[in-house]
Formats: C-alpha cells, sequence, structure tokens
C-alpha cells in the first residue's frame, strides 16, 4: 500500500508539516507560550512553548499519520479496505494539521477562535463520512467494528457494519450541529452511544449464532 501510494503519503506528509513554515514565517508575531488546548467550553486551558507548537505538534502528528499508514499497510486483509477510506487515512490528519494550527495562530496572535463550534463540526464530518462507508467494509484487521464475534463471522461483521453505518452517519450529524448551537455536552454521550451499539448488536448476533 505504501509504495503504491508513496507520491500522496509524501504529499500529505509534506501538508502535515507545512504549520511549521507558517510558524516561521511568523515567529516574531508569536508569543513565547501559544494556546495548544480548549475545553468543552472553548476557553483555553492548556498552554505550550513556541518551539513545541510551531515544530514537536506537526511532527507529532506527522508520527500518527505514518503509525495509521504503516498499520494499514501490515493488515494481512488490507486488500478488502474500501479505496476512499484509505483516501482518508492518508488525508485526515494533514487537514487536522492545517485547521489546528490555524486556530492556534490565530489564538496566539488573539484572534478569536471558537473552537468549541468548530472542532464539533469537523469531528461530526469525520464520523458522517465514516459512517457513510462502514457498510462497504469486507472483513479486516485495521478498519472497522473489530471484535472477536466480527471476526469471526461474515454474517456478523456484515450485519453490524450495515448498523453501525447508519448509526455513525445519525450520530455524526448530530455531532456537527452541536458545533452550532453550543451543545458540546451532547458529544461524549454521543460517541459512546456510536461504539456501545454496535458492540453490543454484534454480541447478540453472535448469542443467536450469527
Amino acid at each position: 500500500m505504501i509504495k503504491k501510494n508513496l507520491k500522496i503519503l509524501i504529499i500529505t506528509s509534506l501538508i502535515t508539516l507545512l504549520p511549521i513554515l507558517a510558524g516561521l514565517f511568523l515567529w516574531n508575531q508569536l508569543p513565547e507560550q501559544m494556546p495548544t488546548h480548549w475545553n468543552a467550553a472553548g476557553e483555553i486551558d492548556g498552554w505550550s512553548s513556541k518551539p513545541f507548537a510551531v515544530f514537536c505538534l506537526p511532527l507529532i502528528l506527522l508520527g500518527a499519520q505514518w503509525l495509521c499508514v504503516i498499520a494499514t499497510s501490515a493488515d494481512p486483509k488490507k486488500a478488502a479496505h474500501p479505496e476512499k477510506i484509505l483516501h482518508m487515512i492518508f488525508w485526515f490528519i494533514p487537514v487536522l494539521s492545517v485547521v489546528m494550527h490555524a486556530l492556534t495562530y490565530a489564538a496566539a496572535l488573539g484572534k478569536e477562535v471558537r473552537i468549541e463550534m468548530v472542532l464539533p463540526v469537523i469531528l461530526g464530518l469525520l464520523f458522517t463520512i465514516i459512517g457513510n462507508y462502514l457498510p462497504k467494509c469486507k472483513q479486516n484487521y485495521t478498519i472497522g467494528i473489530k471484535v472477536p464475534w466480527t471476526l469471526d463471522s461474515e454474517e456478523n461483521w456484515n450485519r453490524t457494519h450495515r448498523l453501525a453505518g447508519r448509526l455513525w452517519v445519525v450520530c455524526g450529524l448530530i455531532i456537527l450541529f452541536t458545533g452550532f448551537f453550543s451543545l458540546t455536552w451532547i458529544i461524549l454521550p454521543t460517541a459512546l452511544l456510536m461504539v456501545l451499539v454496535p458492540f453490543v448488536y454484534s454480541y447478540m448476533l453472535y448469542r443467536k449464532g450469527v
């Protein structure tokens, strides 16, 4: 997978590191302590040094991207991965890196940043897209609802992922709209629902011999 998509991997890696160039360009304007964490209310509650925010955070994200790509490439059933989900694996972290660093730099420069609106929109959009493709996932070890019962039975896998796909689309849209109505407290229970319902459903199928 890496060899086949080497060009995309190089491009997305460079995009992930793009905030470093932006940070160097803005270096003299940025404060020595920069906001790097916000609470659920959108208030800054975590700070990091300028070098860490500009250099280390993009490198950490780059490492996370490569870890996801390597793990997916090592999957014995990687041929079952839908092509569009593979593209998401390559592109999600680079896009996240650019967006989150743009917000970080803006906040550091004294601009108003509505992180409590932006983050739910990003998460909701991601979950909705993933939910759309979950039913298309074949059995594999890196993408999808990977519990013993789904991995042991193709029918269990398929039925669980059809349910999970619908659920993730609905929950993703709910999370997305919470950003516009300052209802971020809904995100955690909704996310738990997205995890627990497919898990319980697949176990119930297993108990029925599916």
